[in-house]
């Protein structure tokens, strides 16, 4: 077994092994609990591990509040962005500038929108047995029912470990007493039951089918005809809405990737690695597009006078930049009365939108705030795109020191402790379709 090593993620510990001297860097993302020490204990995980560092720098890690990493507040769960900001501090610490990501089942959302929002840092994409969806919808058929997804959660915090199913992730292996008895250690020793109960129902929430479409990067998709857990129709269905995603079906039920016969999978697997076409340029990126405008500026500026009016402004733009350096927000313009900026994840940009609108109350202004997480392409120090368009129509829905999201940036921050009140469908002009919007309301 390979060292177990801590990179730091802002102020939280993450637990990483690095295996294998390969050209390329491949990052395993798990699923829902994992544990980088245990999973060696058994023997097919760690000889399909052993054969990805045979044609790679193998990289692993416990996602923040799993297995050796600092454990997390469970009425404060991490967020997409902060799993995201843990992959890349992984990276920096072993010296990865760009790696391909290997994402398992609740793994492969997270590997979805990294791919979508740091192209410069990812060489591929290759998912197993991943979902874009969790809960059951018209146009998303195969996930479990809500109310069936309740069910799994507390039987998850009732039954822990006894809940993870032999049978259902890994019939091929249902008889085998030894590999059940490794099973329940290393979801005993990967979360309490408590946090794993928590987490599920956070993994619940999240939805990426909508930034699909932004990932740039080489991408294989592959999944076992017999799956239980995720269907091999949730693959094909990413695919279809990933430019250029190959997906291929390989025969077998397990939804673990290394039980059963896996070595047509380590095969794609290691041609994706070292035989992938060079990936895309990263001028289209995912990102969470923040519009910003002060409330009756024009009858304002009308009433105190140019030079008033002026001064009180570069105080405003004052406040509005401290915010987005704390946030990590880029400014890309400023539009006279209000501010376009971008951010790499939307839960910052949340409390970004957030603090601004309380940082400005002092000056005695009101601003409105609009958000939407989608591709944008990079032109000189400007971005353009129907993101934009589309945060710009829900900030002018806004009132005075309100912060409007569209449906996509509610999705994507599902378990951050964010409360969202439904204000509508609209028509947006110059924008397709019609578009749920919500006010946040606490955070």
């Amino acid at each position: 077994m390979p060292a177990t090593r801590y990179a730091r993620s802002g102020e939280v510990n993450i637990a990483y092994q690095v295996t294998g001297e390969g050209p390329r860097d491949l990052v395993y993302v798990p699923g829902w609990v994992s544990n980088v020490e245990v999973m060696w204990d058994d023997p097919s995980l760690a000889r399909f591990l052993r054969r990805l560092a045979s044609f790679s720098r193998l990289i692993t890690f416990d996602k923040r509040g799993t297995g050796l990493s600092d454990p997390v507040d469970l009425n404060h769960l991490p967020t997409l962005e902060d799993r995201m900001d843990d992959v890349r501090a992984v990276m920096d610490e072993v010296g990865s500038q760009r790696a391909t990501l290997f994402g398992h089942s609740e793994g492969g959302n997270m590997c979805l929108v990294f791919a979508a929002t740091y192209p410069n840092r990812t060489e591929g994409l290759i998912l197993t047995g991943s979902y874009a969806r969790r809960i059951r919808s018209e146009d998303y058929p195969w996930a479990p029912t809500r109310q069936e997804r309740s069910r799994q959660i507390e039987a998850v915090e009732r039954d822990w470990p006894a809940a993870m199913q032999t049978a259902d992730l890994a019939p091929s292996r249902a008889e085998d007493s030894a590999f059940t008895a490794w099973l329940e250690r290393y979801s005993r020793l990967s979360a309490s039951p408590r946090a794993a109960a928590a987490l599920l129902r956070m993994n619940s929430e999240m939805d990426t089918t909508s930034i699909l479409s932004a990932i740039r990067v080489p991408t294989l998709l592959l999944y076992r005809e017999g799956d239980r857990d995720v269907r091999p129709e949730e693959g094909r269905y990413i695919a279809d809405r990933i430019p250029g995603a190959r997906f291929v079906l390989l025969p077998g039920a397990d939804h673990f990737f290394w039980a059963g016969d896996s070595e047509q999978m380590l095969a794609e697997i290691e041609e994706s690695v070292t035989g992938h076409r060079t990936s895309a340029s990263p001028e289209r990126v995912l990102a969470t597009v923040l519009f910003t405008d002060i409330v009756s500026s024009t009858e304002r500026a009308s009433v105190m006078g140019d030079r008033t009016w002026s001064d009180l402004l570069e105080r405003h733009n004052a406040a509005v930049r401290v915010e987005l350096a704390r946030w990590r927000g880029t400014e890309v313009n400023t539009m006279g009365d209000g501010f376009l900026a971008t951010f790499d994840g939307p839960a910052r940009a949340i409390r970004c939108a957030r603090a601004i609108t309380e940082a400005v109350i002092p000056l005695g202004l009101q601003v409105r705030c609009g958000l939407h997480t989608g591709e944008v392409e990079q032109v000189d120090s400007d971005v353009v795109g129907v993101a934009v368009h589309i945060a710009a129509r829900i900030a002018a829905l806004a009132e005075p020191s309100q912060v409007m999201v569209s449906r996509t940036v509610k999705d994507l921050v599902a378990g951050s402790g964010f409360e969202f009140l439904p204000r509508g469908v609209h028509t947006l002009k110059g924008v397709p379709d019609r578009w749920q919007v919500f006010e946040v309301a606490h955070w």
